[in-house]
């Protein structure tokens, strides 16, 4: 029989080594690291089935020793889905990453009033169908764009640096826009 000592030791490493699997995984789905930790996780899986059979007569240390196991079974089928993606190209970071290097090709300017632009043209659409919803007629772009420019410089004041985003919301029975701070 093993002591609660080393048992609580043994978790409390497992514990760390698993956290540390899943910073290295997280690395490299962001493409920091170039390999998947493939070997770093087989180790831990053999280690995983060792403990699992060891028995535990200590409920708590027993029920803390599952919820590990569970964890890294949840972990596994992420990180196995997040390479599926991966090999099919359909994974948000990396194509994201790979727009990205392309968008950076064009000038900053150009970038920056097209994003603008977008922002105002998605938020007149959903103005657009809150008003529709409500029954009312919608105030048309050139509004909307004259609108967000006069509040630009009290949006600066009130949230300073911070990005912010904008949602429409109804409010007795009347649509508004509100702006927000991105967290």
């Amino acid at each position: 029989m093993v002591g609660r000592e080393k048992i609580t030791g043994l978790l409390n490493q497992v514990e760390k080594e698993l956290k540390n699997l899943e910073i290295a995984y997280e690395q490299y789905f962001l493409g920091i690291e170039k390999r998947s930790p493939e070997q770093q996780r087989s180790k831990f899986t053999i280690r995983m089935r060792k403990l699992v059979t060891l028995h535990i007569p200590q409920t708590d240390l027993r029920y803390r020793l599952n919820g590990i196991a569970s964890r890294f079974n949840s972990y596994c089928g992420y990180w196995d889905r997040s390479q599926r993606l991966i090999d099919e190209g359909k994974y948000e970071r990396h194509t994201s990453r790979i727009q990205r290097r392309a968008s950076e090709t064009t000038s900053t300017a150009e970038t920056a009033t097209n994003h603008k632009a977008d922002q105002v043209d998605n938020l007149y659409e959903q103005l657009v169908q809150v008003h529709q919803s409500c029954q009312m007629r919608p105030p048309n772009r050139d509004q909307v764009a004259s609108f967000l420019a006069k509040q630009a410089e009290t949006i600066k004041q009130r949230f300073g640096d911070k990005p912010v985003y904008f949602v429409v919301v109804t409010e007795a029975g009347k649509p508004k826009i509100k702006v927000r701070a991105k967290t």
